[in-house]
């Protein structure tokens, strides 16, 4: 498996050695709707004739109807959830063997207007209108890549299809390009293939043009499943040539997203005949189409609008002048006094993804602070962080970090510090550091051997932590055995910056063990939340204030550390004070 950083570093130094294969993934992100999601809508108008309801689009995004209707058809018969041929099943049910009802119905779902083209589909549109994309080729019906060429271009753009293919080989022998090929037909003329008996034999002529052109190119499949079985065997049949892919074949997979048997079985054929074959896991089409434009040095800056459409501007809004007028409203931010300014900057013989480094701040026990920049940043011993990354650290350094945690290039920053804050502020203290959703939370530790601290929190709320009464877990194929779901009280915390002023945000809140049952103990946590308004919202501020600052004095300060020992680069230093920030009326 190859990372988004190795597949962009080659395409950069060359975008024209690739072509592209896309499926209907690649056209989602521009609003339109894949495979999966008409399967879907052929089985809700299929259960609506036959049972006689009235079900929206709208109604199939909910799961409990999902059910009921797979329900039905499994009791009907229908092929199971996720089968091969459930694509042709539906619309053999719907259409049957009428070419023109099927037309209309793609014509309608995948209208033109419909679209909204997004970033992934205008960096796609202007690789091939600058000459740096030389042929793609789709299983898509639709018209987004037209539609992106002349968004960034100004210029129409044909695709050669079934009622036009013959040109399309000879083009490419004569280098007419960029060449785009749709291999299943245009939904806007009369033959589109789309079932599965369609299917089993290519178009002859758009057949030999995607062969000939993998004798060319290296080639990057995004959006498509590898399910079509035609096309599975065009791919195949490129294998079978003297010169398969010679700049590689690299499949992206959605990370964490199941690759198909017959995708892998594919690279694995291609790695058995010396081809450079790999899949690439992304975070979506957007995300790599994007990562791969910013990395290419030669786009000219008119392209680069087009592209990202959007840019950066300067606001500078004046503050209104402090308020004098009552009431006096006590907010739940606290001033950071002095924060830390410099960190560990660590480089590496190859590229390192993200999941790399969550792997290794895992396995350090809560020793090492990491985020990922243009290098590894790091709290903590160097020592620790050579045994975490073993020979694949190259340098370690020492790094400044920015005073601004809102401008874009620094957003890692915010979590970086919102980590460090944590573990810092629960070291000594009966609480437990977690995430979830981006946000961090301190946690009342109920097995704690010392829980002093506590008090004013237990005199508040009485119980700290405890099990939900009467609710349990859903067992799952992950974790079939269910237990009773548990609560602890808690602090989400966070970092914000006003004007040159850093402040820490402090949120009283309730976790839930475990942290996927949340959903399941929501009436409880109604319940415990309803009378936390206005004074004993302040008295449980105080109570955490004191937890945090071990006192009960106003205007008291505290300076901590996330680790026990280190120079002042490996283990950063806070100081923070525990009067809150207020806000008074504005004079009328």
């Amino acid at each position: 498996m190859a990372t988004q950083s190795e597949l962009t570093a080659k395409f950069s130094h060359r975008p024209q050695n690739y072509a592209w294969f896309l499926g209907a993934g690649t056209s989602r992100s521009a609003g339109l709707p894949t495979a999966t999601d008409i399967i879907w809508d052929l089985k809700r108008r299929h259960y609506c004739r036959e049972e006689n309801q009235e079900l929206s689009r709208q109604d199939i995004q909910s799961v409990a109807v999902k059910a009921r209707i797979q329900a039905y058809m499994d009791a009907h018969g229908f092929p199971e959830l996720w089968a091969d041929h459930e694509y042709t099943t539906y619309f053999e049910k719907i259409f049957g063997d009428d070419k023109e009802r099927q037309r209309q119905y793609m014509s309608a779902i995948l209208a033109e207007g419909k679209a909204a083209l997004s970033v992934g589909n205008r960096v796609l549109g202007a690789l091939l209108t600058s000459g740096m994309c030389r042929a793609v080729f789709t299983t898509n019906f639709d018209s987004v890549v037209e539609k992106s060429v002349a968004e960034v271009s100004g210029r129409s753009f044909t695709a050669f299809h079934i009622e036009g293919s013959r040109a399309a080989n000879s083009a490419l022998n004569n280098e007419e390009f960029p060449i785009y090929c749709k291999l299943h037909g245009d939904f806007r003329y009369d033959s589109i293939k789309n079932l599965s008996g369609d299917l089993e034999e290519q178009n002859q002529e758009l057949s030999a043009c995607l062969v000939n052109a993998a004798n060319r190119f290296g080639f990057i499949v995004a959006g498509y499943s590898g399910r079509d079985e035609s096309v599975m065997a065009l791919f195949r049949q490129a294998l079978e040539t003297s010169n398969p892919f010679p700049h590689g074949l690299y499949w992206t997979s959605l990370k964490r997203g199941a690759v198909h048997p017959a995708v892998m079985e594919l690279i694995s054929a291609a790695q058995r005949k010396g081809v450079t074959a790999e899949i690439v896991e992304v975070e979506t089409f957007d995300a790599l189409m994007l990562r791969l434009w910013r990395n290419i040095e030669s786009k000219s800056p008119e392209m680069d609008a087009k592209v990202r459409k959007a840019h950066l501007s300067k606001v500078d809004i004046p503050l209104p002048s402090s308020g004098r007028q009552q009431p006096l409203l006590r907010l739940n931010a606290l001033p950071i006094l002095d924060m830390p300014t410099e960190c560990l900057s660590l480089t590496f013989k190859q590229p390192v993804e993200w999941d790399e480094v969550k792997t290794v701040a895992r396995a350090s026990e809560q020793s090492l602070i990491l985020t990922k920049s243009d290098t590894v940043w790091c709290w903590g011993k160097e020592e620790y962080a050579r045994r975490g990354f073993a020979v694949a650290l190259e340098t370690v350094e020492t790094r400044a970090l920015p005073n601004d945690i809102r401008k874009p290039g620094n957003l890692h920053l915010k979590g970086f510090i919102e980590e460090a804050l944590a573990y810092a502020l629960a070291r000594e203290r009966p609480l437990l550091v977690r995430a979830r959703y981006g946000s961090i939370f301190l946690i009342v530790d109920q097995h704690a051997d010392d829980v002093g601290g506590l008090g004013s929190l237990f005199q508040l709320l009485g119980k700290t932590s405890g099990k939900v009464p009467g609710v349990f877990t859903v067992p799952t194929p992950e974790k079939p055995r269910s237990e009773q779901v548990g609560w602890a009280e808690a602090l989400r915390i966070s970092v914000d910056q006003k004007g040159d002023n850093l402040w820490l945000m402090i949120d009283p809140d309730i976790w839930v063990w475990p942290p996927r049952a949340r959903s399941n103990a929501r009436d409880f946590l109604d319940r415990r939340r309803s009378d936390r308004k206005n004074d004993k919202f302040n008295a449980l501020l105080d109570a955490w204030l004191e937890l945090l600052f071990d006192t009960e004095e106003r205007n008291s300060e505290i300076a901590v550390t996330p680790f026990s020992d280190g120079n002042v680069i490996e283990n950063p230093r806070f100081r923070i004070s525990n009067r809150t920030a207020f806000s008074r009326r504005l004079l009328a």
